[in-house]
């Protein structure tokens, strides 16, 4: 597999591929989400193509302190082939040569049957809550516009 930068000829492959993998949920637009990310550290935006096929991504980004990695995700038919193994190494060695020293992900409680693929990747339970405040929901409105 090819680990390169996002190209916008891949938006419907992606796309697809986060649907596949169950990574859409009502409060993230795909297409939302690749625009934003093309606007922030763009070249952290993977896509792993196979022939000339998209079978994963992740998504990675680095505020100076701490690395993180999103939407990971290897299409069904592909898993088990090490290709999430090598776009997340890839994209922590990309968070590496930037200087982050920590990377951190999130697993969502409905997609706990990932957690053994990322603790034999080294990834351990930093035993915090994770905790955040939405300040935009599935219209992409700010709480301001939402009817009451």
């Amino acid at each position: 597999m090819l680990v390169r930068p996002y190209l916008d000829s891949d938006h419907d492959s992606v796309v697809s591929l986060w649907n596949e993998c169950g990574l859409v949920v009502p409060w993230n637009n795909p297409d939302h989400e690749i625009m934003l990310k093309r606007q922030v550290q763009d070249d952290l935006f993977l896509v792993g193509e196979y022939g000339q096929e998209v079978v994963a991504t992740a998504m990675a980004g680095y505020d100076g302190h701490r690395g993180w990695l999103y939407l990971i995700g290897v299409q069904p038919r592909f898993q088990g082939r090490g290709f999430g193994r090598q776009i997340v190494e890839e994209a922590v060695r990309r968070l590496s040569a930037l200087g982050c020293r920590k990377v951190n992900l999130q697993i969502r409680e409905s997609n706990l049957q990932v957690r053994s693929f990322y603790e034999r990747l080294g990834f351990q339970n930093d035993n915090v809550i994770g905790m955040g405040l939405r300040l935009q929901t599935p219209g992409n409105k700010p709480p301001s516009e939402i009817d009451a």
